[in-house]
């Protein structure tokens, strides 16, 4: 090995020491600061409890965990059907220079800082379900009424936010299949659809789950759009057009004029956010490996 190969091993190494070391550093403050508002009001009262009402001492977050899970599962059961259809659009329907122009487009939104997307869910998508979704909604529950500050307004945004992700990396996946692939069904008989189906996407599966785990990862870690648009009700949401906050959204809304007991209860709202998150990527993980995928 040459001298400078070995200068760059050794900054290599360097960098994931330092990365390894920041995380580890940042859980334990996190951790540090949470566990005393935890060990005083109880894990259980705190995970399950159904007021966070700060200024009256109560800290139950379950609501905020409806809310979270809420805003996220809507966004994936919009998202990951869009985004693998865009990408099996993009590689076997589009030619190539045209779908080269789509696939910038579509990377271009994972430049778009999410306070923008907050604002335009707020100037466009809130009014639209106030004024078209709403009347909809009360054909089949009459009496129903919305501000338009919803889950369903935080779900349509964050599903937008994670296209590039599940795009760019099932796209990457499915045009990484083998040519011989297509070749072989469609010699047996296999229309495109088919092939499609029950070729392609099977064999790119591995690719497809690891774009969908870290489209869910952006999903239940973004704040300001959803903090703009969702209504920031500390509440159960009863339907998709009720309002709702969420784990980040409150947080980032509190943090800066929370007395030392609500801060810690913040940091405590930050464990719990870090738990959802570790025991999502491992379910996540779980479920690759069960259907033959690389975790």
């Amino acid at each position: 090995m040459k001298a400078y190969e070995k200068v760059i091993e050794k900054i290599i190494i360097l960098c994931a020491i330092l990365s390894t070391l920041s995380v580890g550093l940042i859980t334990i403050f996190i951790f540090h600061s949470g566990l005393p508002v935890l060990r005083e009001y109880g894990v259980f009262s705190f995970i399950f409890g159904m007021d966070w009402k700060p200024t009256s001492g109560e800290y139950g977050i379950f609501p905020l965990i409806v809310g979270t899970l809420s805003v996220t599962l809507g966004s994936l059961i919009i998202g990951i059907p869009t985004g693998i259809a865009c990408a099996v659009f993009l590689v076997e329907i589009l030619p190539p220079r045209i779908a080269k122009i789509f696939k910038n487009a579509v990377e271009l939104l994972a430049g778009i800082p999410s306070v923008v997307y907050g604002f335009f869910g707020l100037a466009v998508l809130v009014p639209a379900i106030r004024t078209y979704i709403l009347p909809i909604y009360q054909i089949f529950r009459p009496g129903a009424t919305t501000t338009g500050f919803s889950v369903l307004a935080g779900a349509i945004i964050l599903a937008i936010m994670i296209l590039p992700t599940i795009v760019s990396i099932s796209e990457n996946s499915l045009a990484a299949v083998p040519h011989e692939y297509r070749e072989a069904s469609l010699a047996l008989g296999a229309n495109k659809r088919e092939t499609i189906m029950k070729v392609l996407i099977p064999a790119a599966k591995s690719g497809i789950l690891s774009s969908i785990i870290l489209g869910m990862g952006r999903a239940i870690g973004e704040t300001m759009a959803v903090l703009l648009i969702t209504g920031n009700m500390p509440v159960v949401p009863k339907s998709i057009l009720d309002s709702a906050a969420t784990l980040t959204g409150t947080i980032a809304m509190e943090m800066s004029y929370a007395a030392p007991t609500h801060q810690s209860a913040l940091f405590a709202v930050g464990i719990v956010l870090f738990v959802i998150i570790m025991l999502l990527n491992i379910l996540a993980q779980l479920v690759m490996r069960r259907m033959g995928g690389d975790a």
